[in-house]
């Protein structure tokens, strides 16, 4: 995929698995949480039954605030899951449960993107003879990259989008996926209820690669961080009565503050044609990570690629006549999406 092949770092490899791996169940993020936190002892092999603590927990967590995590009508081990939050069963059935069922399939499709297996593995099976994986060099140096807390923050925002995807039953109504510009949060409606569902900074960060929009320097999403990211409107808020739903996920993109708010940042210009293609092709990247950010897309700028790229050079033309100015910062580092 273009995603990883235009920068083949090892952050780029695991969002291609978290942001656009196929999902038919939320195993595989379950399971990205647990290498997170599973404790490693010095060993590179990790039994089934340490990776079953984690894993369930996080499954439960999810479980309890949306019931639909697979697509199946049903599934044994998430029966398991509902029994553990019922207080129906202990965590030593739950995790015997999760041995058992719970890594069934996720396992050998974690590495699978877009019917393929990445290129390197953060992992390898040794269910068989050891009774685990075993944690290959790729994983430990992810570990000590600097966009490893970032990958935490939007492991979690992809799950929540997916879940809420399946439950709004995205194959029979396309999802309109907002911003809450007070909150920086993703939400929907459904039923005329507001439903919130992510950090908006969240589940943007992963498709820029934990970079600025504009100029490509590192940002981060953990709250509290000097780098923390601004959601920023690539075609100015100012233009929101002649320009169609600027506030929608289109148009929303994570930049540092200084090309936000700096002495030489955007503010009302309008950016670059150059940076224009960049918004496309960012875009891009949500409609080939399917629910519900590609039917988000859809509904907001088009149905076909050319249409999508029509509607963002008629909302660059608007923009152009009314603010005037074009504006582009010195790049921080190379293009990488």
């Amino acid at each position: 995929m273009r995603f990883y092949q235009v920068e083949p770092t090892l952050e780029n490899y695991w969002r291609g698995i978290i942001l656009f791996g196929k999902n038919v169940a939320s195993y595989k993020f379950a399971l990205a949480h647990a290498l997170y936190e599973v404790k490693r002892d010095g060993s590179d092999l990790i039994l089934l039954e340490d990776l079953a603590v984690p894993f369930s927990q996080h499954l439960c967590r999810h479980l309890a605030q949306a019931p639909k995590q697979i697509t199946s009508a049903r599934s044994q081990y998430l029966d398991a899951c509902r029994g553990f939050n019922a207080h129906e069963i202990a965590q030593d059935a739950l995790t015997a449960a999760t041995v058992r069922f719970g890594f069934n399939n996720v396992i050998d499709a974690f590495h699978n993107v877009n019917q393929g297996e990445i290129e390197k593995r953060f992992f390898i099976d040794e269910r068989k003879t050891h009774k685990g994986i075993r944690l290959t060099s790729h994983f430990y140096q992810l570990t000590e990259r600097e966009q490893y807390q970032n990958l935490m923050f939007e492991t979690d925002a992809r799950w929540n989008l997916v879940e809420r995807g399946w439950a709004m039953g995205v194959s029979r109504n396309l999802i309109a996926v907002e911003h809450d510009e007070q909150n920086n949060m993703l939400f929907s409606i459904q039923n005329n209820r507001r439903i919130t569902i992510t950090s908006c900074r969240d589940s943007l960060n992963g498709y820029q690669k934990g970079r600025c929009f504009y100029c490509f320097a590192p940002i981060s999403v953990e709250p509290g961080d000097a780098r923390l990211a601004d959601v920023d409107h690539f075609i100015p808020w100012r233009l929101r009565d002649q320009v169609q739903n600027v506030n929608g996920v289109w148009n929303l993109v994570l930049a540092c503050k200084s090309c936000n708010r700096g002495k030489q940042g955007k503010f009302a210009h309008v950016p670059s044609l150059k940076l224009l293609q960049r918004l496309h092709d960012r875009n891009e990247y949500f409609i080939t990570s399917h629910l519900p950010l590609r039917e988000t897309l859809i509904r907001q700028t088009g149905g076909s690629t050319a249409k999508r790229h029509d509607f963002l050079a008629n909302v660059w033309n608007t923009a152009r006549v009314n603010l005037l100015h074009q504006w582009e910062p010195k790049a921080a580092g190379p293009d990488i999406f």
